[in-house]
């Protein structure tokens, strides 16, 4: 289904704001920034693909410092069906004009558990995805998110999962 579109539309996405709104600048391409930090929870289901149906949960840690256009976020997730995965990766986001929604796209690389009944083909699983949402007046974000899990072809069985989940996430100031 989703395979890596999600990565690379991120990649294009975040190099060209990167060379847009930040190379030429003081910072530099690369440059530091500071953001809030978030935490977000999501619930949901994998999709029929190889897989069966089942239910889902996420945990993400959006970290305070940016690298150029990209933010960096830690994220968990244990599904009935779908394993256990942990990883490290980077987010690229951007308001939709000046209303409160908003697009942000993620690629993670990470540690995969096989559940009893699927097996992704091994422990390297990569998680890439897009999150559509709104954003209170308070900083919090309430979104639906679609993600693709597969290891890229690094190992002879790559049958891929997706997820589509609810997300709440928060600020911590």
């Amino acid at each position: 289904m989703a395979d890596g579109t999600f990565a690379v539309l991120m990649l294009i996405a975040g190099l060209t704001d990167m060379g847009v709104n930040h190379c030429g600048t003081a910072s530099g391409c690369v440059g530091a920034g500071d953001v809030a930090p978030r935490v977000a929870f999501s619930a949901g289901s994998s999709l029929e693909r190889r897989a069966d149906t089942g239910a889902e949960a996420y945990l993400r840690y959006d970290l305070s410092r940016t690298i150029g256009p990209f933010g960096q976020a830690m994220g968990l997730s244990l599904g009935e069906e779908s394993g256990a995965w942990v990883g490290y990766g980077l987010t690229w986001g951007t308001s939709l004009g000046n209303s409160p929604f908003y697009t942000e796209l993620h690629v993670m690389p990470g540690l995969y558990a096989a559940s009893d009944s699927f097996d992704l083909g091994g422990p390297i699983e990569f998680r890439s995805g897009i999150e559509l949402g709104y954003e209170a007046d308070n900083g919090w974000r309430y979104a639906l998110s679609y993600d693709h899990r597969s290891n890229a072809q690094i190992y002879d069985n790559n049958p891929g999962i997706e997820t589509v989940q609810f997300r709440v996430s928060m600020p911590i100031r």
